[in-house]
């Protein structure tokens, strides 16, 4: 196997690769970083390559890890000399197997191999990839040898159509970084209350943990509590009068916008229909004098 982007997830696959009893030949880089060390935890070691200097690459598997706007860019550099008995995948989140096109041509199975967790060091994220789920796509073939791949690393595979993988990645971003965002614009309205950020961060943070706990064994409309849950009309105008004097407009406009989520669920749990409609129309207004 070789791998061509030691970053994080190229690290880390490398790490669970080697543990998984996977042979790792090839550990390939533009720029060295944790290549070095990535490769002495590796039995045997692999080559450390620079990828200005590969011309020629006998191997079964190929991953490229590297950064998105490369990977189109590497998967030409390889069609002119992979063998076209060789399976290539690339672990980006947003782009399809169709970025291999070149190496599908060439007779190569291609496909994607995207870990749905956050990885934020090699080291750790190597232990991490164990347990986590994977979003495999690409040909017929691709699909059937990266789920075998993905459950010797112990992992949990599930496969889109090609089409998709953006909309997958987009669901993947929301449920992460953009819950990361929507965290910090809880931080911003508390932190308005006396306390500072850190302090805010703790005192959300068990809140955070137990709304997940109930998303994780309960339906989403089941999960829901709260202000919007209840369709309380009279806690939901006291939020709107406080926000609009303590807090960003951009702060008030994301609470519009999930508030009108949430009645959406609320109206799955049989709330009130005559508060709901106060409530959303009451939206309605605020947003367009946010705007």
């Amino acid at each position: 196997m070789s791998i061509i982007g030691i970053g994080r997830i190229g690290g880390a696959l490398a790490l669970a690769l080697s543990r998984a009893g996977y042979n790792v030949e090839n550990l390939i880089y533009r720029t060295p970083g944790n290549a070095e060390e990535i490769a002495h935890l590796i039995s045997p070691p692999p080559r450390l390559i620079p990828f200005h200097e590969l011309d020629a690459l006998t191997t079964d598997f190929i991953f490229i890890t590297s950064a998105d706007p490369e990977i189109e860019l590497i998967s030409q550099q390889l069609a002119s000399f992979a063998s076209s008995d060789t399976c290539v995948f690339h672990t980006s989140g947003s782009q399809s197997s169709d970025v291999l096109s070149g190496l599908a041509d060439r007779g190569c199975i291609t496909g994607s191999i995207h870990p749905l967790i956050s990885v934020s060091d090699p080291f750790m994220g190597g232990e991490r990839l164990a347990g986590s789920y994977f979003c495999v796509e690409g040909s017929k073939a691709a699909v059937a040898i990266a789920n075998d791949l993905v459950k010797k690393l112990k992992g949990i595979p599930f496969a889109i159509e090609t089409r998709l993988k953006p909309l997958y990645h987009a669901s993947a971003v929301t449920a992460s970084g953009h819950l990361v965002a929507l965290i910090d614009v809880a931080i911003e309205m508390l932190s308005k209350c006396g306390l500072n950020s850190a302090e805010a961060k703790q005192v959300l943070i068990p809140l955070i943990r137990s709304t997940v706990e109930n998303v994780e064994n309960q339906s989403t409309d089941q999960a829901l509590t709260g202000t919007f849950a209840r369709a309380d009309t009279g806690a939901f105008e006291r939020h709107i009068a406080a926000l609009k004097e303590n807090v960003s407009s951009q702060a008030r406009q994301i609470y519009l916008e999930l508030g009108e989520r949430s009645l959406l669920l609320a109206e799955m749990q049989s709330a009130s229909g005559e508060d709901v409609e106060k409530i959303r129309n009451a939206i309605s207004i605020a947003k367009s004098i946010t705007k």
